[in-house]
């Protein structure tokens, strides 16, 4: 009797000699769940429109065709020495596209005068490339002016399906974390760093990050919360421009730096505090980050204080 092949996906061993594997589905092997991955990259079509037959061999190449070689460069009979020719252009880098588009968002965000006008700005941007994979434009929800904004990380599954930031799994930890302190999510300020959500959830790029923050920044300004809460590590590495952890810059408030060309013309951005947390589904990771948690919810409280909060 063969023995049956080692298979990579149970360790080396056999899916019979396997127990523990009972009921696994191997990532690559779940079709289902690499279709979605498939559709999210944008690669929804199976087929190309017009057949083609790539066992073919390549079509030959007329000579007669084929493009004649300039002539071999001849020493300058004056001088002896090569005749100077310009070198080409070096070719144009993306360096200038992204500049151009992180230019144009600051113009779109500078020219919306409310919150609902940057939401149709945001909706109608087209110069990153994530809104065109994204499900949905994920903005800032919640009562106008109040004392409280929470931002949290690039839009995931959930609120890239729904259009709403926290949704799903983290928003019912928000909803928690705060009730905890005698305060409704509802009553609060959400939004996402960036609103759109990047392909298959991997973390967006330096540029686009960039392209986006004018958009975050004019939000703020906007709605002119007291304090705000970066809930994660890419708020926090983007808006207080650290390269460093939540969990290394919690627990206690930091100055939010926000650009002059946030602000109304003629008018300064406002001085705000932020504190960095972690993200609410971060906190399943171990005690320490849940009493972390806890600490930094004390600290919310306190600054809150007396002041009423909109419903």
């Amino acid at each position: 009797m063969r023995r049956p092949l080692p298979n990579p996906a149970h360790g080396g061993r056999s899916a019979r000699a396997c127990v523990a594997c009972a009921g696994y589905i191997h990532p690559m092997t779940d079709s289902l769940s690499l279709l979605r991955l498939y559709v999210e990259w944008g690669a929804d079509d199976a087929l190309d429109p017009h057949p083609h037959d790539w066992l073919a061999s390549a079509p030959t190449i007329d000579d007669r065709s084929r493009p004649t070689q300039p002539p071999p460069i001849q020493p300058d009979a004056g001088n002896g020495h090569r005749k100077h020719h310009p070198a080409p252009p070096p070719p144009r880098g993306s360096a200038p596209l992204i500049d151009q588009a992180v230019a144009m968002a600051r113009a779109a965000a500078q020219a919306a005068r409310t919150l609902v006008e940057l939401h149709a700005a945001i909706r109608d941007f087209g110069a990153c490339s994530l809104r065109d994979t994204a499900t949905s434009s994920v903005f800032v929800e919640g009562p106008e002016e109040a004392p409280l904004m929470l931002i949290g990380e690039a839009p995931d599954a959930d609120e890239d399906r729904s259009g709403h930031p926290f949704a799903g799994e983290s928003g019912a930890l928000v909803s928690a974390m705060f009730a905890s302190i005698g305060l409704d999510q509802a009553s609060l300020l959400r939004a996402p760093v960036i609103p759109w959500r990047p392909p298959g959830g991997r973390p967006p790029s330096a540029a686009e990050t960039r392209i986006c923050l004018p958009f975050i920044q004019r939000a703020i300004v906007l709605a002119r919360p007291a304090r705000v809460v970066l809930m994660g590590n890419l708020p926090v590495s983007v808006l207080l421009d650290q390269r460093t952890t939540a969990a290394r810059m919690r627990g206690r408030w930091r100055d939010l730096p926000l650009p002059a060309e946030s602000a109304d013309q003629g008018a300064t951005a406002p001085m705000l505090q932020a504190l960095p947390m972690r993200h609410p589904l971060q906190l399943r990771a171990s005690a320490t980050a849940r009493r972390d948690a806890w600490k930094d919810m004390l600290l919310i409280r306190e600054a809150i204080g007396s002041i009423p909060l909109k419903t």
